[in-house]
């Protein structure tokens, strides 16, 4: 549909537009707040994965094409696209968006605000991973941090404050460099345009010193997202203090779009990201290991999970530091089941919470036995999360590895720590807090109930199907990362 309005400006809008009744509406009708809320992000799951069943899987190419102009004296074009590495992510921002809403219905204090920021920062997210042109693509990205800014800021813990403006602060900062790194390539394209084919092609005609350059400014912008050390050290407090349905959507969605923004950048500056490859492996390595360690250290259940993506994240640097289709393939699907995995586990985080009103592990002993359905979800997550052969985790994992020894041979076994120590804290948390002699002092702590379920039952079956059944998902992104590593050939 180039040259015209189609499903993906649907996609991208309809949250948006449902925001518009919801600050019309009065803040008491709750109910009907909810509802639109609702119906917006239901609109673009259900246009979404419609959308995966037209989509041709075996091409490479982009598909659904818009293409508006927007600001033609400055080469600015709105341009929707999807291929098989941005469709994934628009699947997954439409998935987790329902289910933190979902998780929302039981907090109560500016709802109608909380409401409309989420709206909007679901609208942001799936622009950024639609948009084929480099200004709109950072238009949405510095959009994404005014809702976050408010979500952690109004409705987070005891020290939401200072977590949401460090969020704010590492995020604008890395931005500034990404905003350099795309003027320095809008200038040197002939024609001067921002459109990401048309910079790829002419990126060819750029030195190696100027691809590298550029390369680190997104780079640096790119990195606060992931998050990659030490430009992590906003996370786990925004974590900690942010409202479990936006950490669910922070950790699922929000870190991806740093990650994405990475192959973006590398694609187009092939020579650049090939300079710093060693430099994105020995940051994998500092992730992984650092972040289990640190998840290993933690008492509070929902820091443990926070540290555990910055472990995490490391295995999508990992994957992409190798720079071929299997390194790529580990980085993408990362994205994918750790966005999968880690909203279940906050989800989980935030039922025992409400319930105990509290995350220290130690405090627990013994709940499965008044809490059956809710031990098996959380160590059902909880092993995915570990990389359990069969679960979700373990496929991307094991892909990112590989990649990485194609590239980097044995100096990639350093990762074996980091999963080591998270296979140590992960069944150190379910003997915990499932085995062992009850603590009677829970005894009036209930099972998950059937608000909670709803998520709870999605995301648990997404673990298993892609764990046991990932072909699908590796089908539908092999074609343009096949595409993609092929600029990049082995040493």
């Amino acid at each position: 549909m180039d040259g015209s309005i189609g499903i993906l400006s649907a996609i991208l809008w309809a949250p948006l537009l449902c925001a518009v009744p919801i600050c019309l509406l009065p803040k008491a009708q709750l109910k009907a707040i909810q509802s639109i809320a609702l119906l917006g992000s239901g609109i673009s799951f259900v246009l979404a994965w419609w959308l995966l069943g037209s989509f041709a899987a075996g091409s490479g190419e982009l598909q659904f094409a818009e293409t508006v102009a927007w600001v033609p004296e400055l080469g600015m074009t709105y341009r929707l696209a999807v291929d098989g590495l941005s469709l994934p992510m628009v699947l997954l921002t439409t998935l987790t968006t329902p289910a933190c809403l979902i998780a929302s219905l039981g907090m109560k204090e500016h709802m109608k605000a909380y409401f409309a920021w989420f709206m909007l920062l679901e609208f942001a997210v799936l622009g950024v991973f639609m948009a084929q042109d480099w200004f709109l693509f950072y238009m949405f990205w510095e959009i994404t941090l005014v809702p976050m800014f408010f979500l952690i800021g109004v409705w987070g813990g005891e020290r939401r404050g200072p977590a949401s403006l460090s969020f704010f602060l590492y995020t604008l900062g890395g931005s500034v460099f990404m905003l350099l790194a795309i003027i320095a390539a809008y200038v040197n394209s002939p024609g001067h345009t921002f459109h990401f084919a048309a910079l790829m092609q002419a990126s060819s005609d750029w030195s190696t010193e100027f691809q590298i350059m550029v390369f680190a400014g997104f780079l640096l912008g790119v990195a606060v997202k992931i998050p990659a050390f030490p430009l992590h050290g906003w996370l786990p407090l925004a974590h900690v203090e942010a409202p479990v349905p936006v950490s669910m959507f922070l950790s699922a969605v929000l870190l991806k779009m740093g990650a994405y923004g990475l192959i973006r950048a590398g694609v187009l500056l092939p020579e650049g990201i090939e300079w710093f490859a060693p430099i994105l492996f020995t940051g994998a390595m500092i992730n992984i290991t650092y972040g289990s360690l640190m998840s290993w250290r933690q008492t509070d259940l929902k820091a443990m999970v926070a540290f555990s993506s910055v472990s995490h994240m490391g295995f999508v640097l990992l994957g992409v530091s190798a720079l071929t289709v299997t390194g790529f393939t580990g980085a993408v699907m990362q994205m994918v089941t750790h966005g999968i995995i880690t909203a279940g586990l906050f989800l989980l985080v935030g039922v025992i919470y409400e319930r105990a009103h509290t995350r220290d592990i130690t405090e627990f002993s013994g709940l499965a036995r008044n809490m059956p359905a809710y031990a098996v979800f959380m160590s059902l997550a909880l092993l995915a999360s570990m990389g359990l052969p069969g679960l979700a985790g373990f496929i991307s994992e094991f892909h990112a590895l590989i990649g990485a020894y194609e590239r980097f041979g044995l100096y990639s076994i350093i990762a074996s720590v980091g999963v080591l120590v998270t296979a140590a804290y992960t069944f150190r948390t379910i003997g915990r807090m499932f085995t062992g002699t009850f603590n009677p002092k829970w005894e009036h702590l209930t099972d998950i109930n059937a608000r909670e379920m709803i998520p709870a039952i999605a995301l648990a079956a997404l673990t298993v199907g892609i764990g046991i059944f990932p072909g699908p998902l590796l089908n539908l992104m092999k074609a343009t990362l096949s595409i993609s590593a092929e600029a990049f050939p082995l040493p």
